[in-house]
């Protein structure tokens, strides 16, 4: 039972964790059978684990814990991170895991782990929330979200999101945006946060900057077609026509 207190401490831990208690790769792995058999820790998957809470059975970490244990880079991202910061308009049955290191998509306790490259570490913060996760700040987690529109579980969603929060730093979404540097992200952030700048408190010093990035190139926003699409002169971008009216909270009670 030693080993496993020291280790619920953990929550998450691979063999190698176990192998710093013991300084014996192969007792660390006997250890590790014995607490499987107890059912007192639950396999993730290979070479990664959780302990389970002894009253009941139970992992007693979270998906944002599991997903950033899952290596020794890895952060929760994308709308994943929306969620953990309480501001995901729906809930998903899988969780975006930035990371330089390679792992394959996985299934467990009915959610879905998926890898996305990670660029920069810039704009993670960690978090002591069930002994510790590592995840996207919310300026961050904007910027990626409209980088990555799939990620962010499409385009209303993201709305509904962004819809949720109260504030957002201009200077540190400019930081992000220097980052990855990409003249079609300045174009869909200006676009779609300029929208919502009154709600997010966002100066109209930010949006200059954004300008100042877009140049020439006109762009779609989304990749949907052209069906009822208008040309915004302001942002060089075709985006879906009435798009914010579209996304408004309520408006299915309304049709």
């Amino acid at each position: 039972m030693k080993i496993y207190e020291k280790l619920l401490q953990l929550g998450v831990f691979t063999i190698n964790d176990v192998d710093e208690f013991y300084g014996n790769r192969n007792s660390a792995a006997s250890a590790i059978k014995a607490l499987l058999k107890k059912g007192l820790v639950t396999a993730i998957k290979k070479n990664l684990y959780v302990c389970n809470n002894l009253e009941t059975k139970a992992p007693v970490a979270d998906r944002f814990k599991i997903g950033s244990s899952i290596t020794k880079d890895a952060y929760i991202s994308h709308h994943s991170a929306f969620e953990f910061h309480g501001v995901g308009h729906q809930i998903f049955f899988e969780v975006y895991v930035s990371s330089r290191s390679v792992f394959r998509p996985f299934e467990f306790a009915g959610i879905t782990y998926r890898r996305v490259a990670s660029k920069t570490e810039a704009g993670v913060d960690s978090y002591s929330t069930n002994r510790g996760v590592r995840v996207t700040n919310l300026e961050r987690t904007v910027i990626d979200c409209i980088k990555d529109l799939d990620m962010a579980g499409g385009l209303e969603e993201l709305l509904q999101c962004l819809r949720l929060i109260t504030f957002l730093d201009g200077e540190k979404l400019k930081e992000y945006l220097k980052i990855y540097d990409i003249q079609f992200l300045y174009q869909k952030v200006g676009f779609i946060l300029e929208h919502l700048k009154d709600d997010l408190k966002l100066a109209d010093g930010f949006f200059a900057f954004c300008r100042k990035n877009i140049h020439k190139s006109k762009r779609y926003l989304t990749n949907q077609g052209d069906n009822n699409a208008v040309y915004n002169a302001k942002w060089r971008l075709v985006v879906p026509e009435n798009i914010f009216e579209a996304s408004q909270p309520g408006r299915d009670e309304l049709v």
